[in-house]
């Protein structure tokens, strides 16, 4: 009788068991076949984030909890849970051609991939401390090893090495808050921290809170636990790099809004001071800091540890329009550094890639349309309207001037406009320096996903409604 009812409760589960019992399979099957599998294996992993994708959507509408509460389905997970599936396809597409070219096409690297999605939305609909630490911990020990996963490459080791010892810590102080939290309030989960917080709070859930908050900052690489970003962008293969840029932040940043706002509403003051501060300081780095990079790895870095302190702005705010506005900006961010990276992979002669400022020189004159997407990318990532970029900082500082935050928003304009320096050099260098040598034809998976986000980043401001709506009814559902 039991065991009867215990088999609908898995049914929200559903996604992460095709993965995970997909993962199994795929492991089997590359013990078997070795190295010659790898390029198979690719398009199975595809063909298993397609159909969790399929499983997310089908997935019940309203608020459905199981596991004794500990994960939760609501529009806000169902639509970060999407996201996270076309980051990490995202990422393995791209990877493709580029790990068999370099000859580190290896079997397990699509199934690192896939463990670290599972990882990724365990942490999306985690409901209670232990769900969430469980999932990051998954996701974080993927990751170390994918950023290793060229092992004859010393910048590669150097950077899952030094991306596994600051992940540790960072490790290590989310749990020690975890457990502050926990021997303060006597529950580890969300609505339950909610209800013993409301009206009154002691300095040792503000201890707690300040920890979990530094281990929160550092999984979304925000300042000042961004130390690792650069080095670990830089010294990973390039398809590491844009899958560290997209699939972990879409994760991430679901698991602290949903932390933040699911367990902590009735203490908004305290956390939105933290919020606030990790924000500007990290708005602040992510411009400043990138105007002297010539690496393009290493710039979309501080880009991204700027862009997570633009998409911190919305939830500082601590209201619904703030939360629509993390959920818009992540979606637009997801499609502008696929794009970037896209571009990136393509600067390829023969064996050798190229990641320098310098190398888009002439591009527009030697590959017009590939110089047009790139433009548009770092157009957008600078705000420039009428691209998408622009509509998701507007979101977001909409939201934090709703909730009077109003300097905070001011800050955020600023920092916008200092970051538009080195976005726009990168277009003057393409449309107005000496052109250098043809590049090798762009493959065919890394094109798709140029297109793609090039079609998304011109034509949101034509039809952004679907979005706008769909983020709505997301941020609606954790209030």
């Amino acid at each position: 009788m039991n065991t009867a009812l215990a088999i609908p409760a898995f049914g929200p589960l559903l996604p992460e068991i095709i993965l995970a019992a997909g993962v199994l399979v795929l492991v089997l099957f590359g013990a078997i076949r070795g190295e010659r599998s790898a390029g198979v294996m690719s398009i199975a992993a595809l063909a298993l984030l397609a159909v969790a994708f399929l499983a997310v959507l089908s997935l019940p509408v309203g608020r459905v909890e199981t596991m004794s509460g500990s994960f939760v389905i609501d529009p806000f997970a169902k639509f970060m849970k999407a996201l996270t599936l076309i980051a990490s396809a995202g990422g393995v597409i791209l990877s493709m051609d580029y790990m068999r070219r370099e000859g580190i096409d290896r079997f397990e690297y699509p199934i690192l991939i896939v463990l670290a999605t599972i990882g990724m939305l365990v942490v999306v609909s985690a409901n209670d401390l232990i769900a969430l630490y469980l999932g990051l911990e998954l996701l974080s020990l993927s990751s170390y090893v994918i950023a290793a996963i060229d092992r004859d490459n010393v910048r590669s080791t150097e950077a899952g090495l030094k991306y596994f010892v600051l992940g540790a810590l960072s490790s290590g102080m989310l749990l020690y808050g975890a457990s502050l939290v926990y021997g303060f309030t006597g529950t580890v989960s969300f609505p339950g921290i909610a209800q013993v917080l409301h009206g009154h709070v002691g300095s040792g859930v503000i201890f707690g809170l300040v920890f979990v908050s530094a281990g929160v900052a550092f999984k979304i690489s925000a300042v000042p636990f961004h130390m690792w970003t650069p080095d670990v962008y830089e010294g990973s293969p390039t398809p590491v790099t844009a899958f560290f840029a997209a699939a972990p932040k879409m994760a991430a940043m679901a698991m602290a809004t949903r932390l933040f706002v699911g367990a902590f509403p009735g203490i908004l003051g305290q956390w939105q001071q933290i919020v606030v501060f990790i924000s500007i300081a990290s708005m602040a780095l992510g411009a400043f800091a990138a105007i002297g990079q010539r690496n393009l790895k290493r710039l979309m870095a501080y880009s991204s540890i700027g862009n997570v302190g633009y998409a911190l702005v919305g939830l500082a705010a601590g209201t619904p329009e703030g939360v629509q506005g993390v959920v818009v900006y992540m979606s637009i961010y997801l499609a502008m550094t696929l794009g970037t990276f896209a571009c990136i992979l393509f600067l390829r002669r023969g064996t050798v890639m190229f990641e320098n400022v310098d190398d888009l020189s002439g591009l527009a004159r030697t590959h017009p349309w590939v110089a047009f997407a790139l433009a548009m990318m770092m157009f957008s990532l600078a705000g420039i309207p009428p691209l998408a970029g622009f509509f998701s900082k507007f979101v977001v500082f909409n939201a934090a001037i709703k909730a009077n935050l109003v300097t905070l928003a001011v800050i955020g304009v600023v920092t916008s406009v200092v970051g538009a320096y080195y976005y726009l050099r990168i277009v003057k260098v393409m449309y107005f320096d000496e052109a250098g040598e043809r590049y090798d034809a762009m493959p065919v998976g890394v094109k798709l996903v140029l297109v793609l986000s090039s079609i998304f980043v011109v034509l949101f401001g034509v039809v952004p409604a679907p979005l706008l709506s769909a983020a709505s009814a997301a941020a609606r559902s954790l209030f």
